[in-house]
């Protein structure tokens, strides 16, 4: 029997025949040149600077990691949106490095690779890292690798610290093929991290006394619980009526909507009556500059799908949700958007605005979840 050696797979359905030589069908399109390694590869300095002090809360959840890394365990990190959850492995990474261990930092979206790129290169300054995505992988080695999961596929049996966040984000959640990449790529430990995990994940960790949670924000304030405004008609004037409030009171706006479609057929309309904005999604090929220029402070607000939910922090943004009761925001998509707001420390405050038909199960649920982890 046939057994790919990259994905596992033996199913025969995935298996193709070429000149008599079998190969897998399920992860052909990942397939390139073999990489060859170099063993001997030498840890430049594992050295870091924050430029702010953890909280109690932070150190003991830092201290646990590290002890569990140490101990050859992997781990599980449940933080609310805005709990600095990135940080809290910064000492786990430089434990690894001062064993000359490799370091991989994986992400679902190419995007916030890029931005983590950046964070880590001001905390790391002496250390090299590289990050490692679609068209983007000249350079595969480094004190720190930042890459999509997809390139996991790159590294097998490599890692000797694999963190991976957002393990709940599109494509990585439900995707056998990327956890068995996930898997392959790893020779020591690993540290799965999320602030909208589902049940089913968290229970192995759970049973091995390596789940850990954060329940606050590395500030302290509490998370931004939504609003609600319920009409069966007429949203499109109620986020227009907002957007124009928030912008006399000089505050940038995120306007989530549903679909690539949706969000255009919005922006159209909203341009009529308010200028300097722009729309963004998956399929805008000049998103990453509209997207610099709103985090500069030349673009009052943006249109924008579900790319924009997860590893962004802007200042004062305000956020909007129209058709907040779409079938794809479920209860964690909601929770993710809703906590881009009052993630600064001194911004802690804002709104957040589900505007909808009517209150569906999972923004009932997203605010309950959200006032119970301030509750805790």
């Amino acid at each position: 029997m046939y057994q790919c050696e990259k994905c596992g797979n033996t199913n025969p359905k995935y298996i193709g025949f070429h000149n008599g030589n079998p190969y897998c069908r399920r992860c052909i399109l990942l397939i390139g040149k073999e990489v060859e390694y170099d063993e001997e590869y030498i840890i430049n300095n594992s050295d870091y600077t924050l430029s702010f002090e953890l909280s109690k809360e932070q150190k003991e959840i830092s201290t646990q990691l590290v002890s569990n890394y140490l101990n050859n365990k992997s781990s599980f990190l449940e933080a609310v949106c805005g709990a600095g959850k990135t940080e809290l492995v910064f000492e786990t990474i430089k434990t690894c490095l001062m064993n000359n261990g490799r370091v991989g930092f994986a992400i679902p979206r190419r995007d916030v690779v890029i931005e983590l790129e950046k964070r880590f290169k001001e905390v790391f300054k002496k250390s090299k890292i590289v990050s490692v995505y679609g068209g983007h992988h000249d350079v595969l080695e480094a004190d720190i690798i930042m890459l999509t999961t997809h390139q996991l596929y790159r590294y097998n049996d490599y890692f000797d610290l694999l963190i991976l966040d957002e393990i709940d984000a599109f494509p990585f959640k439900d995707n056998e093929l990327l956890h068995v990449m996930m898997k392959k790529s790893i020779r020591g430990v690993h540290i799965l991290m999320s602030a909208t995990p589902n049940e089913r994940e968290v229970q192995a960790y759970k049973k091995e006394g390596t789940f850990l949670t954060l329940h606050r924000r590395y500030h302290g304030h509490p998370l931004i619980i939504p609003e609600t405004k319920v009409l069966p008609f007429g949203k499109r004037f109620i986020v227009l009526y907002y957007l124009m409030k928030l912008q006399k009171e000089h505050k940038p706006v995120f306007i989530f909507a549903p679909t690539i479609k949706k969000a255009e057929k919005l922006f159209l309309f909203l341009k009529c009556f308010v200028r300097n904005g722009e729309a963004v999604h998956s399929k805008k090929v000049e998103r990453k500059i509209i997207i610099d220029k709103f985090r500069d402070g030349h673009l009052d607000f943006l249109v924008t799908t579900s790319i924009l939910e997860r590893g962004v922090t802007v200042k004062n943004l305000q956020v909007i949700i129209y058709e907040a009761d779409h079938l794809n925001y479920d209860r964690g998509t909601l929770i993710q958007i809703s906590g881009r707001v009052g993630r600064k420390i001194d911004a802690y405050d804002g709104r957040v605005i589900f505007v909808a038909s009517y209150l569906s199960d999972s923004i009932k649920e997203s605010i309950e979840k959200i006032k119970y982890e301030n509750s805790v």
